[in-house]
């Protein structure tokens, strides 16, 4: 059984997602995943009690890379699901907030 502590595994901080948190008001994370819409809204709003709008959720297929001298193919990377958090209009998260 998941809590809602296991649910979210970490935000994905990128120039995209910087944007997406100043502008649009929406904050990406890692999840689990076996997680659901609904359990991602509920461990949003109990962890950082805010107001959950929407939640889209996707899944990143596993990277692959070549190595320099063998030329094999390899998966370097597993794929993981993220979901991207729409909050209600005015609320923001912290965690997101650069130094003041």
């Amino acid at each position: 059984m998941t809590t809602v502590y296991d649910i979210l595994r970490r935000p994905i901080v990128t120039e995209k997602s910087n944007y997406q948190s100043g502008k649009l008001g929406q904050y990406v994370f890692e999840v689990t995943g076996t997680a659901t819409k609904a359990q991602i809204k509920e461990a949003v709003q109990t962890l950082f009690d805010v107001e959950v709008a929407r939640v889209n959720v996707l899944t990143a297929p596993p990277k692959r890379s070549r190595r320099a001298r063998s030329r094999r193919l390899l998966v370097r990377h597993a794929g993981y699901k993220k979901a991207v958090v729409t909050l209600a209009q005015g609320q923001t998260i912290d965690l997101f907030e650069g130094v003041k």
